[in-house]
């Protein structure tokens, strides 16, 4: 086993381990550890929510979720010599799980979670459908994810981190606050907000304090979107066997990793869509001199997608195109045909007897694959939607006998509303 860097012990919380991570992008988060290029290291990391969300049949704690905590990562790790302009290089060499621990209160001992968030708190893809709480419990067996919310559903999980990336410069933490407030202010009501500002309430910055500590908070990024960093991308195929490069903006590049995932769709549409869990991450690193000029890399990783993917051969599409449930045309709005597409899909699911807030959870946890797979033809874009028939006890192909019903566990979606 690589040498654990950044240790957790799961019987305390996030601010109360021997090394401290951070909530909060921003460029004097002063690392915990720093590595040599070469290495290779181990790193805990907590669920995004820190343990707020817990292994039972109640959604209230997904309504009532702390926003302002997440996401609870692991680092800033330096790596000698990294300066601004360099890609760091990233391998991803195992990842899962907390290790030897199948049970217990925290998500990763043996079990995980998907949410639905309400509208009121960060909502989802398809928030104005389903604006209210809805969980699902995920339990683990080896690779495995079954639910007792989700009856005959099963399927391999493919781990990855949903959050990687190194720090901001302050000159990009800048034009992040500055574009980002500018959108804000378009329409600074609404529900939920276009985006997120700097937040010091529950912010996290490592070992900064004082007037340090204050001066970072009042301008520290959310770590809820992507970004030229990287951060909270979401992207399933970044699993074991990965090779990311990412831009490195300041001395010693920063990585920081968390948000882990037992599994996910692609689009992790519900918002909380993956099946989120605590656990480990093997890494290894390395530093390519002068990298991102070299391999016109200005912004935003590159990556080699990881070789461990579940098999699938079967597959079910559905397709959508960019016109609204009230019927108006839009001009190639791609994000508009994949909501088409993904309700389509949870239509079709609920005539085999599972609800739509059930197919839903489905859709975000479940390894679906979603393509943009038309976007020239005017005015319609298209996109699809591609659900793995394996994963289904029962075959959900269409017949000219009719949906067999799926057998239902009386658990049904646990659900919380305001």
């Amino acid at each position: 086993m690589p040498e654990v860097i950044f240790g957790l012990d799961s019987t305390k919380r996030f601010r109360e381990q021997e090394k401290i991570g951070h909530n909060r992008w921003h460029p004097a988060v002063p690392p915990v550890a720093t590595v040599k290029p070469g290495a290779t290291f181990r790193v805990h990391c907590r669920e995004w929510f820190d343990g707020e969300i817990h292994n039972n049949d109640s959604a209230d704690d997904v309504r009532d979720a702390p926003l302002s905590i997440v996401h609870a990562l692991s680092g800033p790790f330096a790596v000698q010599g990294a300066e601004p302009g360099d890609l760091l290089l990233v391998d991803i060499l195992d990842v899962g799980p907390i290790p030897q621990e199948d049970s217990g209160p925290l998500a990763g001992q043996g079990w995980g979670y998907t949410g639905i968030f309400a509208k009121q708190n960060g909502g989802g893809f398809l928030t104005d459908q389903f604006p209210d709480a809805y969980k699902a419990i995920w339990d683990f067996q080896g690779q495995v994810a079954t639910s007792r919310h989700l009856p005959g559903v099963s399927f391999t999980g493919l781990v990855h981190p949903g959050l990687m990336g190194t720090a901001p410069s302050a000159d990009l933490l800048r034009k992040w606050n500055a574009r980002e407030t500018k959108l804000r202010d378009t329409d600074p009501n609404r529900v939920p907000p276009l985006s997120l500002p700097p937040l010091p309430q529950d912010a996290v910055l490592g070992t900064l304090s004082g007037s340090a500590f204050d001066d970072a908070a009042a301008e520290a990024a959310r770590t809820a979107p992507p970004r030229e960093n990287g951060g909270n991308q979401d992207i399933k195929n970044l699993t074991k066997g990965s090779r990311i490069f990412y831009p490195v903006y300041v001395p010693g590049a920063n990585l920081s990793v968390g948000d882990l995932h037992f599994s996910q769709g692609d689009g992790e549409i519900t918002f909380c869509g993956a099946i989120e869990m605590g656990g480990f991450i093997d890494l290894h690193v390395d530093v390519i001199k002068g990298g991102m000029q070299t391999y016109g890399v200005g912004e935003n990783a590159i990556f080699l997608p990881g070789n461990n993917n579940p098999q699938y051969s079967q597959w079910l599409a559905f397709s959508g195109i960019s016109v609204t449930l009230d019927g108006e045309q839009h001009y190639l709005d791609a994000q508009l045909s994949f909501q088409r597409a993904c309700l389509h899909a949870i239509d079709y699911l609920t005539t085999f007897g599972y609800t739509p807030e059930q197919a839903y959870l489905i859709l975000g946890a479940a390894p679906i694959e979603g393509r943009f797979s038309g976007v020239v033809d005017i005015p319609n874009s298209c996109a699809t939607v591609y659900i793995p028939t394996e994963i289904f006890d029962i075959d959900v192909r269409p017949s000219a006998s009719g949906p067999t019903k799926v057998k239902a566990t009386g658990k049904g979606v646990p659900k919380s509303s305001f």
